[in-house]
């Protein structure tokens, strides 16, 4: 498995790394990602549960009954349960949105997969987000994912972002572009 050296050298990486080789070996890495979706889910609609998770004054016992208690109403596996005691108990709990992450480029590069985060003035229709996956795949060489944002201070076009690459056809951009032409 070829997983980047930024994502094993950071904390959150060895162990998204090594959740990610148990879930490979018992081939339930996508039972797992479905497991995580929800626990980050859980954590952010619940205040409480996010603060057990940061809060250092809550014993490892007492994080760990919590986390096995939201992980059984939320129906996860039991090695995401096993793997939130493991956190609870070495207390790394508030680096669990980050072994999340983590967890899903390690899960996207085994795929082949390569997220592509594309901020737009105006929501775009499926018709849009079909064409500019199709495009973008057929750019990438490889399946690409979009996850998409809308911020109305672009004005108009995208921004597209993939990896340390950035495409930015905004109209703000180009505003910009052409004031500081004209300054010169």
């Amino acid at each position: 498995m070829d997983i980047s050296a930024g994502i094993q050298a950071s904390l959150a990486g060895r162990y998204a790394s090594a959740l990610f080789d148990l879930a490979s070996e018992n081939g339930t890495v996508t039972a797992v990602e479905s497991d995580l979706d929800k626990v980050e889910a859980a954590l952010a609609e619940s205040a409480e549960l996010a603060a057990v998770t940061t809060n250092p004054k809550v014993s490892r016992d007492a994080a760990q009954k919590a986390l096995w208690g939201v992980s059984a109403i939320l129906g996860v596996s039991e090695l995401t349960q096993n793997f939130l005691g493991v956190l609870a108990q070495n207390r790394r709990l508030s680096q669990l949105p980050q072994v999340i992450r983590a967890f899903r480029a390690i899960a996207a590069a085994q795929r082949g997969e390569v997220t592509a985060a594309v901020t737009s003035a105006h929501a775009l229709t499926d018709a849009q987000l079909d064409a500019l996956k199709t495009k973008l795949t057929a750019r990438e060489g490889r399946t690409v994912k979009l996850s998409t944002k809308v911020d109305p201070e672009l004005l108009g076009g995208l921004v597209v972002t993939i990896g340390s690459k950035r495409i930015d056809g905004s109209i703000r951009t180009r505003l910009n572009s052409l004031s500081q032409a004209m300054k010169a």
